[in-house]
């Protein structure tokens, strides 16, 4: 599956926040079924999104990923289904470029290693929506906290949004698009071994997407 082209530039806009507006209007969240008709957001194929499973193939990377000064951010988790169950995730880990995305499974040790030192790294931003449950997990999993993350819900409030946004509600309203997310593959099992084709490119759409959305932002990180 090959990944469609996407324009160097911010796409067309249907509203752009800055931090002047919020300070003089408050802007409502796009509502579902205004989302539902736009145009499909374009989004990577498979042929941008690498699998990685072991210490070896983090390292590369890593070295891939050293020259961007921002990342992309998310992760998954298999679903619990029991009451009081306790999951045990995240599973998976995704970080994203401009250019492709990365799919970390953290079934082996050295991999694990080399996720907590990109997600420990300073310097590097790490973008993405709803991401305090997620510092938690990598915290209690990975033993470390992520630094410089940027929480993408709380630029959108600072600009004047009042409830928060999402990654669907953010490239509607800055890319006059619609975020196509499978509900089959958000509540897949992220902990089995082998991640379909469908897994792989709902977990790497969502950190990429992400990062679309923090540049087209500007300079969202200044804010914090």
């Amino acid at each position: 599956m090959s990944s469609p082209p996407f324009p160097s530039g911010p796409a067309p806009q249907q509203h752009r926040p800055t931090a002047a507006t919020a300070r003089g209007e408050q802007h409502p969240t796009p509502h579902k079924d205004e989302i539902a008709l736009l145009e499909p957001f374009e989004r990577l194929g498979l042929d941008r999104i690498t699998l990685v499973t072991t210490a070896a193939q983090a390292d590369l990377a890593c070295a891939a990923m050293a020259d961007a000064p921002a990342w992309g951010f998310d992760t998954e988790s298999k679903p619990t289904f029991v009451r009081d169950e306790v999951s045990d995730g995240p599973h998976i880990v995704q970080l994203a470029t401009l250019e492709r995305a990365w799919v970390f499974q953290l079934h082996e040790p050295g991999c694990r290693a080399r996720v907590a030192e990109l997600l420990a790294l300073r310097g590097v931003t790490k973008a993405g929506f709803g991401l305090g449950d997620d510092t938690k997990r990598i915290q209690r999993k990975l033993g470390v906290q992520p630094a410089d993350v940027l929480e993408l819900n709380t630029v959108f409030r600072q600009r004047g949004y009042r409830k928060d946004m999402g990654v669907k509600g953010a490239v509607a309203v800055l890319f006059n698009r619609r975020f196509i997310k499978s509900k089959k593959a958000a509540t897949s099992n992220w902990a089995n071994p082998r991640l379909t084709e469908a897994q792989l490119v709902y977990a790497a759409n969502d950190a990429w997407a992400a990062l679309r959305v923090f540049h087209a932002l500007g300079s969202p990180a200044a804010e914090r």
